[in-house]
């Protein structure tokens, strides 16, 4: 059994007045409440897939459901990986606006320079970097489909790799609604393992 992304949106202002080494304990209990013993998300998912927590958590933040991971953090390393291996056989027009969008959600960011806040999370997004994803994102959705033969020629068929070339843009295109979701709020992103 592998790592999970638990992907929280949440209201920085109202997070950043927690100290830093209380916020992921506080993100932890408005996820799974200790008085339930049940994670929130059953039953209260939204069509768009985000859910929010019961009581005074759902005032600032919110956690969303991949459908196309199940919960997993390996598919999401895995569409890191895939677009390292593909990003030289595309244009500077499709591959800079991707590496705007990926870097510090999909792709791998620096963890030595981490400080205490973010040792224990796979991501973090401040709501000031969204609005620029967003931008990139609509750039490069129309473009989506030039990826598919570099895909093909680099990932298809690889272990480590996503599936299919339609399961690696199922979840750029759930990235993407998930930073226009986020930055249209004015809210960061927090993935917790």
């Amino acid at each position: 059994m592998g790592m999970d992304l638990t992907l929280f949106m949440a209201d920085w202002g109202w997070l950043g007045a927690v100290p830093a080494e209380n916020r992921i304990e506080l993100l932890e209990d408005a996820a799974w409440p200790s008085e339930t013993d049940v994670p929130y998300e059953a039953g209260h998912r939204r069509d768009d897939g985000w859910s929010r927590p019961p009581g005074p958590g759902s005032q600032w933040c919110a956690v969303y459901g991949f459908s196309t991971t199940t919960g997993a953090h390996a598919p999401h390393a895995r569409a890191g990986a895939a677009w390292a291996d593909l990003r030289l056989l595309v244009g500077a027009s499709v591959r800079e606006p991707m590496d705007t969008f990926l870097d510090g959600l999909l792709r791998n960011v620096d963890r030595t320079s981490a400080d205490r806040w973010h040792r224990q999370v796979l991501l973090v997004c401040p709501p000031e970097v969204l609005p620029g994803k967003a931008r990139a994102w609509e750039r490069l959705e129309p473009r989506l489909e030039e990826l598919r033969a570099p895909f093909a020629a680099e990932c298809e068929g690889w272990a480590g790799r996503p599936d299919t070339f339609e399961d690696f843009v199922a979840l750029l295109r759930e990235w993407g609604d998930v930073t226009a979701t986020a930055a249209r709020r004015g809210w960061g992103l927090v993935g917790l393992p």
